[in-house]
């Protein structure tokens, strides 16, 4: 377990990541992080859920109809 201390930063407020942890997170500065609350609290992602049900929602229907999508690449 990693220990983040809240910073001010201007008129907000921040915690530092280390390189440690941006790695694991696989993501870098300028990234975006988001915020998902669970029953557990608070969780930091770089995965949108919002994107992730999008895209099952298409891979259903492209799997649904494939075979009129594959006429209507030809």
């Amino acid at each position: 377990m990693t220990a983040v201390k809240i910073t001010a930063v201007g008129n907000s407020a921040g915690v530092l990541l280390s390189k440690d942890i941006l790695a694991k997170l696989r993501v870098d500065k300028g990234d975006f992080l988001h915020v998902v609350e669970t029953a557990n609290g608070i969780e930091l992602t770089p995965y949108d859920p919002d994107f992730e049900t999008q895209m099952s929602l298409a891979e259903g229907i492209m799997r649904e109809d494939r075979d009129i999508l594959r006429k209507l690449a030809k």
